[in-house]
């Protein structure tokens, strides 16, 4: 489905019943609502209403040129609840989506329910342009995200992941290569370029920050950092996975999920 928001149109799906708490899933950048394919029938039999969101130039959402910010970002998502008209939503995001919330629950916290982050940063890191800029270049050179989705998908999961679910891997892999190298180049520079820890201890919505243990893009020191510096926050590792433990360790992240969301209500 898509949703009709002031600048652009943003897909999404939506499964479970009207008038259950509603859970909005936030992919990685590169990625797109299908990473959350494990999620789905847990959160789902526990009664909640799962919604999944493509963020823009991603999956199946409309594609604006670059750059973005991350102040855009989690002002589209807000505008995307208040649209949605279902209430305040629980929100569980992963890397891009994980910051996104951050600035969510700074800017929109009206909108959350409660908050989930997970292998995410609180500030761009000092290096950022390091990193990230020779992506950037080479997929704004080649006009394709292709060139890079090997590595990606190999900083995300394990080869142990890849060995045991192949299907799983070239999906997600194939996924960052399909994505809009404008979409990513936008995103790609929002982590670039931002910084919530001055406002992290005044958000007063519960937070959890949960990081894979061997995550090698966000270690678990940042999202020990998140933890540390939100008042009503608290930190979890999931052993064995990468940066991506929805997909690697689904059992664990599940369990810690469910229970935590029904410590909210």
């Amino acid at each position: 489905m898509l949703a009709r928001l002031s600048k652009l149109q943003l897909y999404y799906d939506v499964q479970g019943a009207d008038g259950a708490a509603p859970v909005l899933l936030v992919h990685a950048l590169g990625a797109d609502g299908g990473m959350w394919s494990d999620q789905m029938r847990p959160l789902l039999e526990a009664g909640y209403q799962v919604i999944r969101l493509d963020l823009r130039g991603h999956g199946g959402s409309d594609v604006l040129p670059a750059p973005y910010s991350m102040a855009e970002l989690a002002d589209e998502i807000a505008e995307f609840v208040l649209h949605f008209g279902a209430g305040p939503v629980h929100y569980v995001g992963l890397s891009l989506g994980g910051m996104c919330g951050q600035g969510l629950a700074i800017r929109h916290p009206e909108c959350l329910r409660s908050l989930v982050t997970c292998d995410a940063l609180p500030a761009a890191l000092g290096n950022a342009a390091e990193i990230w800029g020779p992506r950037i270049e080479k997929v704004r050179r080649e006009a394709s995200c292709e060139g890079i989705a090997d590595a990606t998908a190999a900083r995300w999961l394990t080869a142990e992941f890849r060995a045991a679910r192949p299907e799983t891997w070239r999906r997600i892999r194939d996924t960052v290569a399909g994505t809009h190298p404008e979409g990513y180049i936008g995103c790609a520079q929002a982590i670039s370029d931002f910084d919530f820890v001055p406002w992290l201890p005044e958000v007063r919505l519960p937070v959890l920050s949960l990081c894979g243990a061997d995550d090698p893009a966000v270690p678990p020191s940042e999202g020990r950092r998140i933890a540390s510096l939100v008042p009503a926050a608290r930190f979890e590792v999931v052993e064995g996975a990468m940066h991506f433990p929805n997909l690697e360790q689904p059992e664990a992240f599940n369990r810690i999920l469910l229970h935590w969301l029904a410590a909210q209500g």
